[in-house]
This record gives C-alpha cells, structure tokens and sequence, in this order.
C-alpha cells in the first residue's frame, strides 16, 4: 500500500529566517570568519528577500557565494559547533501553523521531509529536533573533515525533483495524496508534484508561476501572514496568524 507524504522546505516555510544566514551570522560572532563581506556583498541582499523585496535567486546567488567561500578550509568540528548553536538559539522560530502541520502528519502516520537549500549539516539538525522522517539538505563536501568548497545544491527545482523522485522509491509515496510546502521559486516542482500544494507567505516570483500553471493553481492552498501581500490568482488564500 502506498504512503502518504508531506515535503517541507524549510528557510521561510517552517523557520522564519535562513538556517544559512544564521550559521553565517554565528561564524562572524565566534570571530571565525570577517564580518566585512557580509555587510559589503550580502546584508542588503539578504535584507531585501526577507521582506520579501527582492528577488531569490539573487539573494542565493550573493549569499551563497559569500557564505561558501568563508567556509572553505573549516573543519568540522567549528561547523558542527556554530550549527549546534543555530538550532539551540534559533530552531523554535518557526511559524506556528507549519509547526502544526508537522504534528498532524506524523500524527497521521505519513511520511514528512525537510527538502531545503540549506546546508545539509543544518537540515539535518532540524529535521532531528522535529522529529521528521527523512531530510535532504545541499551537500557540503568534506575532505579530511575539511570543507573543500564543493556544493551540490538542494535550492533549485530541478535538484528537489530528483530528491523527490528518489523519496517516492524509497517510501512508496502516492504523490496524488501527499503534500508540499513551500514559499519560493526553488519549490515549484514540489507543489505541481503533489495533491495537497501549499504555500507559506509565498515570494511574488512563486505566485506567478503558481497562476500561470492551471494544473497547480486550482488546487494550491496560500498561507499568509501579512494582510498587505496581494495575490491576483484564483487560489484559495488564508490569513492566517501562523
């Protein structure tokens, strides 16, 4: 018999903020890596997505190749250490009505995921803290226990497909039942994917392609938080206080 899942991105769906940008923020308090290009090339950035101003795709681009760059040459026991510290200080930001979800389909007996862009060292971590049953993360690559700045991405559509297609081998998932949330670009093939698509506080760029897609925008569910957001779609749309 096939199993019902649920696949959560995490960074603006579950946690309020970025993992990565929290770790990033942790390594420049412990003095481990300069805070210089941080406020030089990515704060504005960064800053811009979060209010949900600016594009994503810029805010990994800038972000990320910031953040990879100041990691080459750690090893693991610094990272380990400054990831410990994120899901011990930051992990219970999370928005009350995805922490809730999380609960009613393990509840339910189905199978849930985190599938983020995220390190994977982090994802890991939270999916620990939640109790979930599987995880995918960006793999960060290690030699000797040293990063050597090698990533396989988990941020793109393209890479969450293939986890997804992999989940549903591993677990015998009915896609036609299951659920996906998500809120960026990145987690379009999760949401066409599935029955159940959801999407939290929603960027601009994913309501657009939410609407141009018949197939998704029929069905997709969008959760709000902010009665300022507007969406022009036929979509159901809740504010919610999540």
């Amino acid at each position: 018999m096939k199993k019902i899942a649920a696949f959560f991105d995490i960074d603006g769906t579950l946690y309020r903020d970025s993992l990565m940008v929290e770790h990033f923020k942790k390594l420049i308090k412990y003095d481990i890596i300069d805070q210089k290009g941080w406020y030089e090339h990515a704060r504005d950035t960064f800053m811009d997505w979060d209010k949900r101003q600016g594009n994503y795709d810029d805010y990994l681009d800038d972000v990320c190749e910031l953040y990879v760059k100041s990691l080459i040459g750690l090893d693991k026991t610094c990272i380990n250490f400054t990831s410990d510290q994120v899901i011990k200080l930051k992990s219970d930001r999370v928005y009350k009505y995805t922490r809730s979800r999380i609960k009613w389909h393990l509840d339910n007996n189905h199978i849930v995921i985190f599938i983020s862009g995220s390190p994977n060292f982090l994802v890991e971590k939270m999916a620990k803290k939640y109790n979930v049953t599987d995880f995918i993360g960006s793999d960060y690559v290690f030699e000797n226990d040293t990063f050597n700045g090698t990533v396989v991405p988990m941020w793109d559509s393209a890479s969450k497909n293939t986890a997804i297609n992999d989940f549903v081998e591993k677990y015998n998932i009915d896609l036609s039942k299951s659920y996906a949330y998500g809120d960026t670009n990145g987690d379009i093939n999760m949401l066409r994917r599935v029955g159940n698509p959801i999407a939290i506080n929603p960027t601009k760029e994913l309501v657009n392609h939410i609407a141009s897609d018949d197939s998704v925008s029929k069905i997709a569910k969008i959760i709000v938080e902010r009665k300022d957001i507007v969406y022009s779609l036929s979509s159901t749309v809740d504010i919610l206080d999540i």
